[in-house]
């Protein structure tokens, strides 16, 4: 009868986990034990039967969530907090403009044109292309050597007023799933807006507006002290 019951509770167990990792809010919620896990029960107590076929009482699905949390807690906080307190520089620069351009078959080489002439160590300059568009962001100062030396590029858009946070991050960041979300996450809590991001293997940057670049970077120094 024991067995019968443990091979019940993995089954629910198992249930409850795939319902709650298709909602990451929950999952951030039940990792930080900020969520009552007897309502939770009552709101998905539905889906959970009709995922097993059968009829699950509350007390199962509490108890399913109970270990899931600390489960939750251990992936999503030790491991990712402990590569956060490991953030190397934090690099700001401001008064950086984005331009927007359609991919084109002459694009590639007009960036390359653009490349040759930014000789200033000083000057930022960084490029993503997707399948469809392409984004490169520069200093303020360059804004007419894109546009005279991209002026046949179709330019979708152009945002100006923009501020970067580069950070470099531990090695060990790309074996740790969910760091940048961890990162995003508390951004998003403080009401700041991510205009654009832009990664490496051990490094990403994000382009916020100016007016908030100076809040985003105190909370990414915080999580250090996490």
């Amino acid at each position: 009868m024991i067995t019968i019951f443990v091979k019940i509770m993995k089954t629910i167990s198992s249930a409850v986990e795939d319902y709650i990792k298709a909602k990451p809010f929950l999952i951030s919620a039940l990792s930080q034990g900020i969520i009552n896990l007897t309502s939770l029960s009552r709101i998905i107590k539905t889906e959970i039967e009709v995922s097993l076929k059968k009829e699950v009482k509350y007390g199962a699905i509490v108890m399913a969530l109970k270990r899931l949390s600390s489960e939750l807690e251990f992936r999503t906080t030790y491991k990712i907090v402990k590569i956060i307190k490991d953030i190397g520089d934090i690099t700001v620069r401001s008064s950086l403009i984005d331009y927007n351009f359609k991919v084109s078959d002459t694009l590639l080489s007009n960036q390359a044109k653009l490349l040759a002439k930014v000789d200033n160590k000083d000057d930022f300059y960084t490029s993503s292309r997707g399948v469809n568009e392409c984004n490169i962001v520069v200093s303020g100062n360059l804004s007419s050597l894109v546009e005279n030396t991209l002026k046949d590029e179709y330019c979708i858009s152009k945002q100006t007023d923009l501020s970067s946070i580069s950070i470099k991050l531990p090695s060990e960041n790309v074996t740790i799933p969910g760091v940048y979300y961890f990162v995003f996450q508390r951004l998003s809590w403080e009401g700041i807006n991510i205009y654009e991001v832009i990664s490496t293997s051990n490094e990403f940057t994000i382009l916020v507006n100016e007016e908030q670049v100076d809040k985003a970077f105190r909370v990414i120094k915080n999580l250090k002290n996490l």
